[in-house]
């Protein structure tokens, strides 16, 4: 493997684990960041198994278990009660489950583990073009940087670099968004599950047990609330007291952990995108997580997709030249993701629109499809990350499903397991 000059621009969860991975492998890395002083945008998410089994690859699951919370059960529910979604990962396997993570623990983890990041993460370099033939890269204050031998375009869903390796398929904002935070988990129950709650599809709220973070060891919930993003202002100006009583009316038993919510202020407004690229790279620029193929959240796939690609890369460039190895990558990672681009679009309207039928449909049919094959294996290979194709399934390493139910047993028995 000859040692490359790579450029990533964006140091979100994918640029973050491409630049941590393509260092040890000995690249020259140079990450552009567009702001001053980075640091982690989002409250909290779940990592999956496929997620975690690069972390694992990495080193840090040791890491991301200690700091995250285990999360063995997807449960969504209506205020009165009646059950529509009960997965358990132990249905697919014993040996898995999903960890519940601040996003700011796992910038953390990422930024520490790269050794390089004092020297080689440039930030305040907003990055507006690229030449893909030559490998240039121009900033907004019109300076040059380059040439590179590759460039990872890692900035996020609303990527302004993408249309330079390809006119997108499909690029367009998704109408439905949320609001989120992070509130303490005080005396929450239900410590190792997601919780969600349905009205129609037109409300969804979610409580994601998601640990502590190494600056702040308290244990937080993730709490979102779905809402179209043209009603942000309307919801702004009439002000917290109706939304707290209509929350209070819709889940009354979180009433404790929403008591955590004082001021408007503390939620973050999220917006998400719909892409779908013909071509994932072109001359010397390859594109990866979001910059790639964004999606709804509903999934809930997009870190995970973002440690995939990073570890998909890294790998093809081990044993390809550059050309060859942005070809084995995106066929390598497209066999993976179209299926999940295939969901995201098929049931976001079953939670995430103004369809009263689609939400009647999916009140219906969702638990009685989880409870009986092959619906149920479907379903939890979608959830854990592992469905690939319509039928396949993405094998985990065995050494990896060991070290989780060794860490799931006995606290601090990951590295032990961990690759070299």
């Amino acid at each position: 493997m000859t040692p490359l000059r790579i450029a990533i621009v964006g140091y979100g969860s994918a640029g973050q684990a491409a630049a941590l991975l393509l260092s040890r492998d000995g690249h020259a890395v140079s990450v552009f960041e567009r702001v001053p002083s980075p640091g982690p945008v989002g409250a909290g998410f779940l990592l999956q198994p496929t997620g975690l089994q690069v972390l694992w690859k990495m080193g840090l699951l040791e890491q991301v278990l200690r700091h995250g919370a285990p999360v063995r059960r997807l449960y969504g529910d209506t205020p009165c009660g009646r059950a529509v979604m009960d997965m358990r990962y132990a249905g697919l396997d014993e040996r898995l489950y999903g960890v519940g993570l601040q996003r700011g623990a796992l910038f953390s983890l990422l930024d520490n583990a790269w050794a390089g990041r004092a020297q080689s993460l440039l930030a305040g370099h907003e990055i507006v073009s690229v030449d893909a033939q030559a490998g240039l890269l121009q900033d907004r204050d019109g300076r040059t940087h380059g040439p590179f031998d590759l460039v990872v375009v890692a900035d996020g869903a609303a990527s302004l670099l993408r249309g330079h390796v390809d006119t997108p398929r499909i690029d367009r904002p998704y109408p439905w968004g949320a609001l989120w935070c992070l509130l303490p988990a005080g005396d929450w129950a239900h410590v190792d599950e997601l919780r969600q709650r349905y009205v129609g599809a037109r409300r969804m709220i979610g409580l994601l047990p998601v640990g502590g973070c190494p600056a702040d060891p308290t244990r937080r919930l993730s709490f979102f609330w779905s809402l179209r993003t043209d009603r942000f202002a309307d919801w702004e100006a009439q002000g917290l007291a109706p939304w707290r009583e209509e929350l209070h009316r819709l889940w009354p038993e979180a009433e404790a952990v929403f008591g955590g919510i004082a001021d408007a202020a503390q939620l973050a407004r999220a917006r998400y995108r719909d892409t779908l690229m013909r071509r994932w790279h072109g001359g010397r620029v390859v594109l990866i997580g979001d910059a790639a193929h964004a999606m709804s959240p509903q999934l809930g796939q997009g870190v995970n997709m973002a440690l995939m690609d990073a570890d998909a890369l890294a790998g093809a460039l081990r044993t390809q030249p550059p050309a060859q190895a942005l070809a084995v990558f995106q066929r390598e990672r497209r066999a993976h993701v179209w299926i999940y681009q295939l969901w995201s679009r098929w049931l976001t309207p079953l939670f995430q629109s103004d369809g009263d039928l689609a939400a009647q449909l999916r009140d219906i049919s969702f638990l009685p499809m989880g409870r009986v094959q092959p619906g149920r294996g479907q379903m939890l290979r979608v959830l854990t990350g592992t469905q690939r194709g319509v039928f396949g399934t993405l094998p985990l390493e065995p050494a990896f499903l060991e070290a989780m139910a060794a860490a799931s047993s006995t606290p601090g028995a990951v590295q032990a397991a961990a690759p070299a």
